[in-house]
C-alpha cells in the first residue's frame, strides 16, 4: 500500500500495537501464560456480580433494554447516564456541571486521539506559524499516547526530578523550572495516578500545572482512568480538581468494564460540543451497554461506594503481596529501585545501570512466559533517548497473585543472568 504519513504512523512498530499483540498471541498460546504486561483489570468477583445484576435488571426492563441495544443515541452519550454521572460529580465535589459538560467516548484512548488532533498541531494552514504542541511535564507517561499524534512535533515533553527515597524506592516530581521554558504549546497532559509510575500528583502540583495552562490560555487535561471518585484505584489522599479549563478523563474500564470501550469527559461546554461532533464524524454514536448498566449506579452514588469499599481494598492488597514478593525475589541480587506505587495497577522497576537495554529483558522474558512493557515505549516527545527509561520495566500486580510471584522470580533470574553475561565479558 502506498500510505499518508498517518498511515505509516498508525501501522508502524508502535508500542501498544506490540504490546496488545502479545497479550493476545500469549493469551491464544499453550501452555502457562504469566501476563505482567498489558493494563488489564482484575476479575473481582463482588464487582462482577455487580455487573450481573444490573445486566440482569436492563434485560428485565423490555423497552430499556431494547432502546439499549436498538437505537442510536447521541454523539455526545446517552442523556439520561450524562445527567446521571454530572449530577454525581455536582453533589459530591460541588462543581457548577450539568450535562452539558459531559461527553462519553468510545473508550477513553479514543478520547484522547481527539482531543489531540482538535487541539494540537497548526491553527493556519496557509501560514508558517509554529506548530502548537501539548506538553507532557512528566515522563514516563502513558504508551497509549506517543503514537497518537499526526506528527511527531505536536508532542513536547519534559524529564522529571528523580528522588532517591531508599536504596529500594525513587518517586518522580515535575521540574516546573523546565517547563517554563517551553513554549507553543496546545495543552498540557498528565495522568494521575500516572501510567505506568503509579505516581500521584499532588494538590500543589496540579495547582502550580492548572496556573501555567490558564495562564497560556490552554486546557489542562487530566486522564483520571485509575483515579478518583472511580474507580478509585489511588492509595494517597486525593481528590480530583476540575474549572472550565481543564479536561477530565475518566473511563468504566479499570473498574471492571474494559471491553464496553466507555470513556468519559467533563469538560466545559465548547470542549463537550468538539468532541460530540468529532464522535458523529468518526463513529456516529458511542456504545450505550455500558452507559445503561451502570446508568443507575451513578444515579444513586452506589458506583463511589464499590470503588471505595471494593476496588481499592482489592488493589492495595495485590499491591502489598506483590512489593513484598518483589523484594523477596530481587534482595541485594543486583542494583534495582521501584517507584512508589500511590496508584494505578502497576510496579514501575528501575534496573540500576542495566548492562543492556530492557528490550532484551522483554525478550528473555517473554522466551519464559512472562510478558511485562519495556520501559523506553513510555517515553516520548524528548529530544534525545532518555536512557534511564530504557532501564525500566511495568509490571502489571493486578492478576493472579501467585503467578506475579512467579514472574517476578523470573524477572530476577534473568536480570541477573544479564549483569552475569557483563561479568564474564569483562573478565
Amino acid at each position: 500500500m502506498n500510505l499518508s504519513d498517518q498511515g505509516r504512523r498508525l501501522t508502524s512498530d508502535a508500542g501498544i500495537l506490540k504490546l496488545m499483540d502479545d497479550l493476545g498471541r500469549a493469551m491464544s498460546g499453550e501452555g502457562r501464560k504469566y501476563m505482567l504486561g498489558g493494563g488489564n483489570p482484575a476479575i473481582i468477583p463482588e464487582v462482577a456480580a455487580v455487573w450481573r445484576e444490573q445486566m440482569q435488571h436492563l434485560l428485565a426492563d423490555t423497552e430499556r433494554f431494547d432502546r439499549a441495544l436498538g437505537q442510536y443515541d447521541t454523539p455526545q452519550g446517552r442523556p439520561g447516564f450524562l445527567k446521571a454521572v454530572a449530577g454525581m460529580l455536582r453533589e459530591t465535589y460541588g462543581w457548577p456541571i450539568t450535562e452539558r459538560n459531559i461527553a462519553v467516548t468510545n473508550g477513553s484512548q479514543t478520547a484522547f486521539y481527539m482531543l489531540f488532533l482538535l487541539l494540537a498541531g497548526k491553527t493556519d494552514a496557509t501560514s508558517n506559524a509554529a506548530r502548537r504542541r501539548v506538553l507532557f511535564p512528566l515522563m514516563p507517561e502513558y504508551i497509549g499516547y506517543r503514537d497518537q499524534a499526526l506528527a511527531p512535533a505536536d508532542f513536547i515533553a519534559a524529564l522529571p526530578a528523580i528522588e532517591r527515597i531508599d536504596s529500594h524506592t525513587h518517586k518522580y516530581h515535575i521540574d516546573f523550572d523546565a517547563i517554563e521554558q517551553i513554549d507553543d504549546l496546545a495543552a498540557v497532559c498528565v495522568s494521575r495516578p500516572t501510567n505506568p509510575t503509579g505516581n500521584v500528583l499532588t494538590h500543589d502540583e496540579l495547582d502550580r500545572l492548572s496556573a501555567f495552562a490558564q495562564a497560556r490560555e490552554i486546557p489542562l487535561i487530566i486522564d483520571n482512568a485509575y483515579g478518583t471518585p472511580f474507580p478509585d484505584i489511588i492509595f494517597v489522599d486525593a481528590e480530583p480538581i476540575w474549572n472550565e479549563n481543564t479536561i477530565l478523563s475518566m473511563s468504566l474500564s479499570k473498574i471492571g468494564l474494559p471491553s464496553l470501550r466507555t470513556g468519559i469527559l467533563v469538560a466545559s461546554e465548547e470542549i463537550v460540543s468538539a468532541i460530540s461532533g468529532a464522535n458523529a464524524i468518526v463513529g456516529l454514536a458511542n456504545g450505550t451497554v455500558g452507559q445503561a448498566i451502570t446508568e443507575r449506579l451513578f444515579e444513586s452514588g452506589e458506583i463511589l461506594r464499590i470503588s471505595r469499599e471494593i476496588v481499592q481494598p482489592f488493589y492495595k492488597s495485590r499491591l502489598d503481596r506483590a512489593t513484598e514478593a518483589m523484594h523477596r525475589s530481587f534482595g541485594e541480587r543486583f542494583p534495582w529501585s521501584a517507584h512508589i506505587s500511590e496508584g494505578s495497577l502497576f510496579l514501575w522497576i528501575w534496573f540500576v545501570d542495566l548492562p543492556e537495554s530492557t528490550m532484551e529483558l522483554y525478550e528473555r522474558l517473554k522466551a519464559r512466559d512472562v510478558i511485562v512493557v519495556p520501559g523506553g515505549y513510555f517515553s516520548f516527545g524528548l529530544p534525545d533517548a532518555w536512557k534511564h527509561a530504557d532501564q525500566c520495566i511495568r509490571v502489571n500486580y493486578a492478576l493472579t497473585p501467585d503467578d506475579v510471584e512467579v514472574g517476578l522470580d523470573i524477572i530476577a533470574e534473568e536480570v541477573e543472568a544479564m549483569w552475569g553475561k557483563r561479568a564474564d565479558h569483562l573478565s
